[in-house]
């Protein structure tokens, strides 16, 4: 998995979340997505984990870019903190950090061919 180095150790939002607790749930509406700072999260759909992410990794981000129902759950594995990102500061970040768009691209896409494997 690509990784945004960094990227969200300064986030504004931040939310501490407790093993086990579920972020989201596979079709409920989206408008931010997250990246990790401490911990892991594992991403499931029908019940079956289908990946795992962890430390400067992000998830939750086809929310902002196609605005359709969430894909997969989210459940923290561990404690975590996550950094939270509105759409509003997702454009900010990818305007003013160019390399942050193409290392969420290349997370999506690596994500999505090793789901397309499974």
């Amino acid at each position: 998995m690509k990784r945004v180095e960094g990227v969200f150790r300064a986030s504004t939002e931040r939310r501490n979340v407790p093993v086990g607790t579920v972020i989201f749930s596979e079709g409920d509406a989206g408008s931010e997505m997250f990246g990790v700072i401490d911990g892991r999260v594992t991403l499931s759909r029908g019940g079956e984990v289908v990946s795992e992410v962890g430390p400067d990794e992000v998830f939750g981000e086809l929310a902002l870019v196609d605005a359709s129902a969430r894909s997969r759950t989210a459940v923290a594995a561990t404690d975590s903190v996550l950094a939270v990102i509105d759409q509003r500061q997702f454009l900010f970040l990818v305007h003013e950090t160019p390399m942050f768009a193409l290392q969420v691209m290349r997370a999506l896409a690596e994500r999505l061919r090793r789901w397309d494997d499974t």
